[in-house]
């Protein structure tokens, strides 16, 4: 895991231009919990007017969490990791709370990127 985001912060430290010596790579920690993620996740598939927005919320994550890694070059048969063709965020969403359920008393306090990460090299290997 640490592998792919620290390869992540490597190409992106590449891809910016610098002025006089100074990196254009911006650290921002993050708390967002895997519980917090899940929230909306889960709540995708309501039809009330918070399911439609829960769900832009948490497919966004994923979709962005992806195309970051796509960036890296982390995803792909060379890394173990093969996304379905069709409807890969929801496909992910429904692996991610499938994941998260599966030990949720330890897993919702994990980092929502590293929740992220732990499902697609689970639920989506090469083969």
């Amino acid at each position: 895991m640490r592998d792919a985001i620290a390869t992540f912060a490597a190409a992106a430290a590449f891809a910016g231009p610098t002025a006089a010596g100074v990196s254009s790579v911006v650290t921002i920690p993050s708390n967002y919990t895997a519980a917090e993620l899940l929230s909306p996740c889960q709540e995708a598939g309501n039809d009330a007017r918070w399911g439609q927005a829960a769900e832009i919320e948490c497919v966004q994550y994923i979709i962005g969490y992806i195309d970051a890694l796509e960036a890296a070059g982390t995803i792909g048969a060379e890394t173990g990791v093969c996304l379905p063709e069709q409807n890969a965020a929801d496909e992910v969403r429904r692996a991610l709370m499938r994941w998260v359920h599966a030990n949720d008393s330890e897993r919702t306090k994990t980092m929502a990127a590293n929740a992220v990460l732990a499902t697609l090299q689970e639920a989506f290997p090469c083969h």
